[in-house]
């Protein structure tokens, strides 16, 4: 349990209008409390009233990792059965209030399952998306967190490092996925990786989120590389592009484009500076080399203990970068049926300006 951060919540809930709060297991339960939970058939609820003691309602075989350790939480724990399930749901709803409650949800994390548990449970609560509450709340990360991410891009670029030597003509992608996680989890990194890591050759590099594949690396292939590690709860996310032996010229040439465009868009970012004016900044490189349609997404996205949170770096965002922020810059080129290239490095806002954590090279290597 976070006091400090509980205590953070309620401000957020006031300003934003919400009477409280309800969670399920996912990044935010967790950001509060420091508990992580499967999210699976038996619910978990957090429940956060403004000025009262959060409340956690979970079952019976979860209960002695919460009473463990020291925490202000109070419990109401169920047994296997359904009525045991509805009855600890009913205590805990009387137990924060005798009122309606206009509750803010997570739009992206709530289920059906509990949602409808929750409105057979309190038929006068209104439950409503608190995205930009939540989004608020863990935007700016602290310097513990910061650190936890910075070793978390440690963790993955030590890992590529250890599995560039083993990239070679003839594999398959799912093979050099497959040692990438060995690599990622021998450096140090959670099992619980943000992602599954992104190997795509040939043409397959022009699919921004391909999926590895049995097809073969081969000579005058791009490959793409995107992957990420976790330390503390917290992720790193990187993409560089490889080159397989001699390859077509242009394809030297957008690799060169999106370098200048990543470059541009980590120099632009800096407090105060809009996430349109950033992704302005990088877009406009490729829109002047001739290759803008093949830039098909945005600059870049927040992240934290998501690999995909606020801020959204892209085009008509005009929220402004605040200290504290992480994201990713990583503009690319895809060219469809034939190659793509993206390079993504991960961000840090500091008080006068932007500190890139990762360090890796973003020159063309050629591998294989």
């Amino acid at each position: 349990m976070n006091p400090k951060r509980i205590e953070a919540l309620d401000g957020r809930l006031k300003h934003f209008g919400f009477d409280g709060a309800i969670l399920i297991p996912g990044s935010t339960l967790y950001y509060l409390t420091g508990y992580s939970f499967h999210l699976m058939e038996r619910p978990v609820f957090l429940l956060v009233v403004r000025g009262q003691t959060p409340v956690i309602v979970l079952p019976d075989l979860e209960r002695p990792r919460v009473t463990a350790s020291p925490s202000s939480l109070e419990l109401f724990s169920y047994a296997e059965d359904d009525a045991s399930r509805s009855a600890a749901l009913q205590k805990a709803i009387d137990r924060v209030s005798s009122t309606a409650l206009d509750m803010a949800i997570e739009p992206l994390i709530m289920r059906y399952f509990e949602l409808n548990l929750l409105r057979s449970a309190a038929p006068d609560w209104t439950f409503r998306s608190g995205d930009e509450l939540f989004s608020a709340l863990r935007a700016r990360k602290d310097p513990a967190e910061i650190e936890h991410m910075q070793r978390a891009v440690d963790i993955a670029e030590t890992a590529l490092q250890k599995t560039i030597p083993l990239i070679k003509v003839g594999m398959t992608e799912d093979e050099l996925a497959a040692e990438l996680v060995v690599q990622l989890l021998r450096a140090g990194s959670e099992p619980d990786l943000p992602f599954q890591p992104i190997v795509a050759s040939g043409p397959n590099s022009a699919l921004p989120h391909a999926t590895p594949t049995n097809r073969r690396l081969a000579k005058g292939d791009l490959l793409i590389l995107d992957w990420g590690a976790r330390s503390g709860g917290y992720v790193s996310d990187i993409t560089r592009t490889f080159a397989l032996g001699e390859i077509d010229p242009e394809y030297s040439r957008i690799h060169q484009i999106v370098l200048e465009a990543n470059i541009a868009g980590r120099s632009a970012a800096q407090p105060g500076v809009t996430c349109h004016a950033v992704d302005l900044a990088a877009r406009q490189i490729v829109l002047e080399s001739g290759y803008g349609e093949y830039f098909i997404h945005r600059t870049g996205h927040g992240i934290g203990l998501e690999a995909h949170e606020p801020p959204n770096v892209r085009a008509k965002n005009m929220d402004p970068l605040e200290a504290g922020m992480t994201f990713t810059i990583e503009p690319g080129i895809y060219l469809p049926g034939r190659a793509g290239v993206r390079i993504e490095d991960n961000l840090h806002v500091t008080d006068g300006g932007a500190r890139t954590m990762t360090s890796l090279t973003c020159t063309l290597d050629l591998v294989g």
